[in-house]
Formats: structure tokens, C-alpha cells, sequence
């Protein structure tokens, strides 16, 4: 190869009777030995994470496979009967709707509460909450892992990932302030709100050590499986020419 025209990877090789990724032989050390959560947060991490990290990662991506009924689960049914490669398209149209805003929020969080910490390991969880929480009514900004449009009360999710993490011993200092915020922010905003199961997820992965950057997508790579069961209901259950001829029927159109 000329010069300057190697482009190197940390990841993989691939020969013609052999293919190594991370080090090991894909045939021999992983395949049937490593399970695909713990393949994927070694693949980002360059470290293979231990039974406690592989357990609370595994239960974040369980927690964001949720995917009912959306309008990501719509566009994916709709494209999946109307692009001409319906798979492909199908499952683009439901990544990039979930990664648009429902999927949002674990990244959002996780970042929001990285700055928030600045390399703090510990604090005074509460005062440090409602610091953060008025600076971001102050400027108009909504707190990202805050309210949900179905579990206005509590989100199911949240309570069983922290308690997990705890189990394990990495409840670290994002999952302790989400949990503050939880507990102060109605002196702030004057109405109580849930901790989402969203949110909660990007401090556990962000409590993992993960690059919060790349938080949203772990939360892709759940929703994958969640798109691929629509896929499947839809074949099954064929509802998106329903849903289709409903938006068409209900649609006004008027003027540019």
C-alpha cells in the first residue's frame, strides 16, 4: 500500500481464513461465549466490562427497547409497506424518528448531568439539584429525564434500573443527582414530575463510564429490537394502511 494510505483500527482484522475483533478470535473466543451486551460496550469502551457492568448495561438496553405505540412504531410500519426496499427503510425511518426525540432524552440527560457534576464524585446531592435545576428554569430550558407522556406518575423503569445498580455497586454520582432532582425539583417548578425511564438510563451509562457523547447510540441499539418486533406485528397484524388511510381521511390541506 502507497504511503499515507494506511487507516488503522483498533477494533478488527479480517483475513481470509481468520477474523479477530478485539483482540480474539470471533469463531473460537467469542461467538457462543460473549453475550451481545457485553460485546457492545467492549467494542466502545476498549475494556471488557464486568459481570455487574454487563448486567446493569444489558438492563438499560432491555429498559429502551420499549417502544409502543409512537409514531416511530407508525413511520415504521408505514414505510415498511410503501419504500421499495421496505426492510431497510422501514427500520432507517424508525431509527431516525426515535433518535429525533424519543431516544433524545438518554443522551440529553446523560450530558446534562455530566456538565452538571464537572468531575464531582460526591456532593451535596440536594443542594447541588436544585442549583442545577433553577440554573436551567433561569434560562428557559426544559430538565432532560423529567415527565413522561404516559407514566405521569412514576415511570416503572426508573425505580428497578437504580435499584439494579445498587445491587451492583455503581450507583455513582449521575444516578445519585438524577435521583435529587427527582426529590427537589418541585420546589423549582411548582408541580411534581417522574423521573423517565429515558433519563434514568443515561445516568446509569453515564455512571458506566461511557462516553456520554455516544449515549444515544446505546439507546438506538435498543430500539432496534423493539423496531424489528414492529416489523414483525405489522406482519402479523397488518395495521398501517389503517393508520395511513386514517391520517389521509383526517388531513386538511391548505395553501403553502
Amino acid at each position: 500500500m502507497a504511503d499515507g494510505m494506511r487507516f488503522p483500527t483498533s477494533l478488527g482484522t479480517s483475513t481470509a481464513d481468520e477474523i479477530r475483533l478485539l483482540g480474539q478470535d470471533l469463531t473460537a473466543d467469542l461467538m457462543g461465549k460473549v453475550g451481545f451486551g457485553e460485546l457492545a460496550f467492549w467494542l466502545v469502551a476498549m475494556r471488557r466490562p464486568t459481570p455487574s457492568e454487563t448486567r446493569v448495561f444489558e438492563a438499560v438496553l432491555v429498559a429502551l427497547a420499549d417502544h409502543g405505540f409512537t409514531p416511530t412504531a407508525i413511520a415504521a410500519r408505514l414505510t415498511y409497506l410503501s419504500a421499495p426496499d421496505s426492510l431497510q427503510g422501514a427500520l432507517a425511518a424508525g431509527l431516525l424518528g426515535g433518535g429525533s426525540r424519543f431516544l433524545g432524552v438518554t443522551e440529553d440527560c446523560g450530558q446534562f448531568l455530566h456538565a452538571a457534576l464537572d468531575g464531582r464524585a460526591e456532593a451535596d446531592w440536594d443542594a447541588l439539584a436544585l442549583e442545577v435545576v433553577r440554573n436551567a428554569k433561569a434560562d428557559g430550558k426544559y430538565v432532560p429525564g423529567l415527565g413522561h407522556p404516559v407514566h405521569k406518575v412514576q415511570d416503572p423503569r426508573t425505580p428497578v434500573l437504580i435499584g439494579i445498580a445498587r445491587e451492583e455497586g455503581l450507583e455513582g454520582p449521575h444516578l445519585k443527582l438524577f435521583q435529587a432532582i427527582g426529590r427537589v425539583h418541585e420546589q423549582v417548578l411548582g408541580r411534581r414530575l417522574p423521573l423517565n425511564g429515558a433519563g434514568v438510563c443515561g445516568a446509569a451509562l453515564a455512571d458506566l463510564g461511557l462516553p456520554v457523547e455516544l449515549l444515544r447510540g446505546f439507546a438506538l441499539l435498543a430500539r432496534a429490537a423493539g423496531l424489528l418486533g414492529q416489523l414483525a406485528e405489522e406482519r402479523r397484524r397488518p395495521i398501517g394502511m389503517d393508520a395511513y388511510l386514517t391520517i389521509d381521511r383526517n388531513a386538511e390541506y391548505v395553501e403553502p
